[in-house]
């Protein structure tokens, strides 16, 4: 193992097939060392408190070192997704095939595309957006007035961590990868964020709120933690 330092950062090398680059954090609330790996891009973080002593940190390394490369191995892997290939929709996988027009269409259980390739991965990704916007405006519409409230704006993003939020102004956040999951995990997202508007916290005057919109919600919160991460493993940009 090997230990570089830079300004920006310290760095451990777990030398191996492959090596791990391992990115040290000091913190100065951390009370003990703990180690994230990112389900977007494999980067392997370890958080430790500011006076720890870097022996420290490369004994903890070498310790985890066997759940590190057990993790990124069963990672899944990024694809661009074009003609050829499939891309998950609505819970199930569908094969993506070439298509006449200038834009992405579902027809017969098969997302068509043009084929200009340097333009597949960008349509599938609008249509996509199109398709989570228009289903998620309505669910969210639908758990608004289930709950008799208003909310502000709905936009839709690429977050790395989080599916949805609310903002304090009423204002809902989406990632529009939901769409790529079955629907009632969609539906769970709407609810659990439109029942923000009416508890902007997780207490359990929360968890009521969205028990009385979405009974159900334990196995779509199982869902997302199980295979949410699969839903980050298409890149629609080089």
């Amino acid at each position: 193992m090997r230990f570089l330092r830079s300004k920006a950062e310290d760095r451990i090398v777990l030398r191996g097939e492959p090596d791990v680059e391992v990115t040290l954090r000091r913190s100065a609330r951390a009370r003990r060392l703990s180690l994230r790996i990112s389900h977007l891009d494999g980067r392997v973080t370890m958080t430790l408190p500011k006076n720890a002593r870097l022996r420290e940190a490369q004994a903890f390394a070498q310790e985890k070192e066997g759940w590190i490369r057990d993790y990124l191995q069963q990672r899944p892997q990024r694809s661009k997704p074009g003609i050829g290939s499939r891309i998950m929709w609505r819970g199930h996988e569908i094969p993506i095939g070439e298509g006449a027009g200038r834009s992405a269409r579902l027809v017969d259980g098969v997302l068509r595309v043009p084929p200009e390739p340097d333009r597949q991965a960008i349509r599938i990704a609008a249509f996509l957006k199109n398709a989570a916007r228009e289903q998620l405006v309505a669910a969210t519409e639908h758990y608004a007035e289930q709950l008799g409230c208003g909310f502000g704006k709905i936009s839709l993003r690429d977050p790395r961590s989080r599916w949805g939020s609310c903002s304090s102004q009423g204002n809902l956040m989406y990632s529009w990868r939901l769409v790529m999951a079955p629907s009632f995990v969609l539906e769970y997202v709407a609810a659990h964020e439109v029942a923000h508007l009416i508890e902007l916290n997780h207490s359990p005057a929360y968890w009521q709120v969205v028990e009385r919109v979405f009974p159900d919600h334990r196995t779509a919160r199982q869902w997302l933690r199980r295979h949410g991460p699969s839903l980050h493993r298409y890149v629609f940009k080089d």
